[in-house]
This record gives structure tokens, C-alpha cells and sequence, in this order.
């Protein structure tokens, strides 16, 4: 990201890497750590990605340092982009860990915890869509970002419309086990207890170990 925005927007120091960074939201959607701006600034400062031109200070505000993309930065920036933007990127997805390895509820609780998902998700969407309407009435963002803000849309989209087919379905599936947990609260009706002796079987004449 700071290599980009050296190159796309000219030099900048980490106050306005930061503050671009922020307005963006792009420690959200972007996987971008803001407050570990400054320490890869230094470390990009180190590998000679970038460099700087000058000192800046308005006032009696702190003095900074001003960057500029370096030559090397710019080859870098290329291959990092490249390899961006071919590549297929999933990160971890505890909503599906805790769907397959997790199905210990009765129905009634799942549909509600699911609806509390959409909720949040329709929220999200309708988040994302005044933020792109107020950033573009303020001149902030151009057609690109429009677009990232309408794919990010049409990723909330696609993930509600999952949830109306799973409802569909959600009907068909066996009804889960009742946990101990469950049965104590009294969500579920509790499995009948069958003692254990019950269980198991005969056991017959030890073998004679040979010798």
C-alpha cells in the first residue's frame, strides 16, 4: 500500500500514509496493520524501497520526514502487484469451522443465531453503501474506488443469498445430537440415560498368553 500510494500520489510522509490509510478503511478490507505504518516505513527505508527528499514542519508540530518511491521500490511495487492481483487469496473462515464441526444445535437455535448473521451482514452492506456515496459526494474517491467499494458489495450479496438457500435446506438436514450443555439449559429434550454396564459386552475366557 505505501509503495502504491508513493507512486500513484507523489511523495508523502507517514502522518499522510497514515491518515490515506485510515481514510480508506483499508486496515479492514485490505488486511493492512495502520499501526504498523511507521515500522515498515523505516524497514522499506532500510531495503531501499524508498527514500527521503525532505523534512517538512508546520508550526510548532513535530518535524517529518517526507518519502519518495525509489527505483527499486518501483520494480518491487510491480512484482507485488502482479502477484496480488493473479493470485486467489481465502483467508480463515470460522463461520464455516463453526457450521461443519460445530453442528450440536436444534434448529430454532440455529436459524437464530443465522439471522443475527444477516442482520449483521444487511447492516454491513447498507454501511459500505453510504460510505461510498458520502466519500464520492465529497470528491474523495474516484471510479476504481467506487468499483472496490461495489465488489465488496457484491461479496456481502452473494454471502446473503447463500443464507436464503441454506434456509431452504436447513429443513432437510438430520437434527443434531443434544449436548450436555444443552440439556442442562433445556433447549433440547435430554437423551434418555442408558448406564453404562448396559452397554457393553460379555466379556469371555482370557487367552492363555503363548509362550
Amino acid at each position: 500500500m505505501v509503495l502504491g500510494l508513493l507512486a500513484s500520489n507523489g511523495p508523502r510522509h507517514g502522518h499522510q500514509i497514515r491518515r490515506d490509510a485510515e481514510r480508506m478503511n483499508v486496515g479492514n478490507w485490505g488486511g493492512v496493520s495502520v499501526g504498523a505504518l511507521y515500522r515498515e516505513i523505516r524497514q522499506m527505508e532500510n531495503e531501499n524501497l524508498i527514500e527521503p527528499l525532505r523534512t517538512e514542519q508546520v508550526g510548532r508540530r513535530p518535524a517529518r520526514t517526507v518519502y519518495q518511491i525509489t527505483e527499486a521500490g518501483s520494480r518491487e511495487l510491480h512484482v507485488l502487484r502482479g502477484e496480488a492481483i493473479r493470485a486467489l487469496h481465502f483467508g480463515p473462515d470460522a463461520f464455516g469451522v463453526a457450521l461443519l464441526f460445530g453442528w450440536t444445535w436444534g434448529r430454532s437455535e440455529l436459524r437464530a443465531l443465522l439471522q443475527e448473521r444477516r442482520n449483521t451482514l444487511a447492516a454491513a452492506m447498507s454501511g459500505l453503501q453510504a460510505e461510498c456515496a458520502r466519500l464520492q459526494a465529497q470528491g474523495e474517491i474516484g471510479t476504481l474506488d467506487v468499483l472496490m467499494f461495489r465488489r465488496r458489495g457484491m461479496q456481502l450479496e452473494a454471502e446473503l443469498r447463500w443464507h436464503e438457500e441454506f434456509e431452504t435446506v436447513l429443513s432437510e438436514l438430520p437434527e443434531a445430537k443434544p449436548t450436555a450443555d444443552a440439556a442442562v439449559s433445556g433447549s433440547e429434550e435430554p437423551s434418555p440415560v442408558v448406564e453404562e454396564s448396559s452397554l457393553r459386552k460379555p466379556k469371555g475366557p482370557k487367552k492363555r498368553r503363548e509362550p
